[in-house]
This record gives structure tokens, C-alpha cells and sequence, in this order.
């Protein structure tokens, strides 16, 4: 029998969760939104506002009237019994930090109903490090959206060895049902498709500004110019948003060294990217 995937909830609203579950609503999907608290959950307000007028502006068909529906039909909520109560399926995209999504998938794991499937939209760490956290490896796999999700629509699917085929076909059909384009991984890999591409790219480019070869305006300029690129890496990384490559930097002994000049120059000034108006450019 098919599994079916109806209520979905996103656990963290930050850059890419808050589109996971503006899209995922906007297919007409009950979608529940986790943070950690008031101040984050009043953040997620302001995306999902944000992100209703960047739908009219981008997404065809993208009434008022529907965006407005979408925006004002995800249940925001700090209480992760509460959150989890009723999911199919829960996404998560908190910080990529492996010690603090495996304390959220014990959590999750005594909280959610046994028919919950688990997903997490890590960008480069394995689902089979975290596994045996959820209480439930044969309903956990990864499921990795690239920001910009209404107009980036790709959709990696991957498990590991444990994962039941039936939860990897209802999470591939459940990523189509949102307008997605699915990406089956036929087995893992730290940074699926997409990011086993882009990763080492972006810390290319960190390395060029922080070796103080070339400025990042110039780095970006000579990607355009040389490949035709629309944006170059740095402002795909302000995009992205700074937090998510300095974790991903710090995890790694040999890129410790750019991680520490990326917080140093940037984060700790408030330079975030384009979510905070300011990261290697300026935006108003």
C-alpha cells in the first residue's frame, strides 16, 4: 500500500526552511512550522510574508489572493510535541551541525507518530549519521532542496542502506506533488549532486579572497565574464546566507583556517548576506 504523504511539517525557519514550507503550502499540503522561539517564529513571519510577494513577482499564477492563503495557513509554533503531532512527514533544516541534529532526531523520535517519516535537508552530511538517532532508520533518508526553491526546483533524494524503498518512492512522488523536480541518489554521498559540485567552488572562491589573491568583486566578475554565469560565487553565497558555508567550513580541519576569516570579516560584523542586507555586497 502507498504511503501517504498529507501533513508535512519543516523543523527551523530560516533561509531555505521558511521556502520549504511556503512551497510545500502552496501545493496545498498542511504544513507546520518549528522554531525555537518567539524571536525566531517572528522572523519566519516576515519571510513567509516576504516570500508571498517574491511568489506574485516570480512564480506564474502567483495570485494575492493564493499567496496570501498559503502565507496565513502555516502553523507556526515553538512546542515540537505540538509541531509534530499529526506529520506525515517532518523536514528538517536546522543549523548543519551533526550533535544538534542528532539531539533534534531524539527528540523527534519520541514525540512523532510511528507512521512519521523523517527527512533532513542537510547539505553535506550523511543521513546515515544520524540514523540511528531517530528511532526509525527504515523511515529516515535526506531530501535537499537548493535555495530559491520556487525557481531552483531540484529535489535530491537520497537514503542509506536502511531505508524502506516504499519511504524513498513516497518522498520522491511527495517532492513532485510540490512542484520539485526529484534527483534520486542511488546511494550516499556527503553533498548529493548539487553540492558535491558547488561545495568545493564556493571554498575555492573563499580561498582566493581570503589568501588575498583577488578581491571578491573580481572573483565574481571573472567567473561572469569567463563562463556566462548570471551570478559568481560570492553572490551565490550571500544568497545562500553565510551562516550555512561557515558551519559547513568549520567542520573540516584543513578549511578551519577560511572558516575563521569568513566569521571574523563577515558574521561577526553582521554581514550575513542578502537575508541581512549586507554580506559581500550591499543591499538595499
Amino acid at each position: 500500500m502507498a504511503l501517504e504523504i498529507r501533513a508535512v511539517t519543516v523543523l527551523g525557519t530560516g533561509v531555505l526552511g521558511s521556502q520549504i514550507a511556503f512551497q510545500t503550502a502552496y501545493h496545498g499540503f498542511r504544513v507546520q512550522a518549528y522554531d525555537i522561539d518567539d524571536k525566531a517564529l517572528d522572523a519566519a513571519r516576515e519571510r513567509f510574508a516576504g516570500l508571498a510577494a517574491t511568489y506574485r513577482d516570480e512564480v506564474m499564477g502567483a495570485t494575492r489572493e493564493l499567496t496570501e492563503q498559503t502565507r496565513a495557513g502555516i502553523g507556526l509554533t515553538a512546542d515540537l510535541g505540538a509541531a509534530v503531532a499529526e506529520a506525515d512527514l517532518v523536514i528538517e533544516a536546522v543549523p548543519e551541525v551533526l550533535d544538534i541534529k542528532r539531539q533534534t532526531y531524539r527528540k523527534l523520535g519520541e514525540l512523532a507518530p510511528e507512521r512519521t517519516i523523517f527527512a533532513t535537508n542537510s547539505s553535506t552530511l550523511l543521513p546515515s549519521d544520524m540514523a540511528d538517532f531517530t528511532g526509525r532508520p527504515d523511515k529516515f533518508l535526506a531530501l535537499h532542496f537548493a535555495n530559491q526553491v520556487w525557481k531552483f526546483n531540484t529535489a535530491e533524494v537520497m537514503g542509506t542502506g536502511r531505508t524502506d524503498p516504499a519511504v524513498f518512492r513516497a518522498v520522491v512522488e511527495f517532492a513532485s506533488a510540490i512542484g520539485m523536480v526529484p534527483i534520486e541518489v542511488h546511494k550516499e554521498k556527503s553533498g548529493y549532486v548539487l553540492n558535491s559540485l558547488l561545495v568545493p567552488f564556493l571554498n575555492s572562491a573563499v580561498e582566493l579572497a581570503a589568501g588575498d589573491y583577488a578581491e571578491p568583486e573580481a572573483v565574481d566578475k571573472t567567473w561572469r565574464i569567463a563562463t556566462g554565469a548570471p551570478m559568481g560565487p560570492f553572490q551565490i553565497l550571500d544568497v545562500i546566507g553565510l551562516t550555512t558555508p561557515y558551519n559547513i567550513l568549520s567542520s573540516n580541519a584543513e578549511t578551519e583556517g577560511l572558516a575563521r576569516w569568513l566569521k571574523e570579516n563577515y558574521i561577526d560584523k553582521g554581514r550575513l548576506g542578502v537575508a541581512t542586507g549586507e554580506g559581500f555586497y550591499k543591499y538595499s
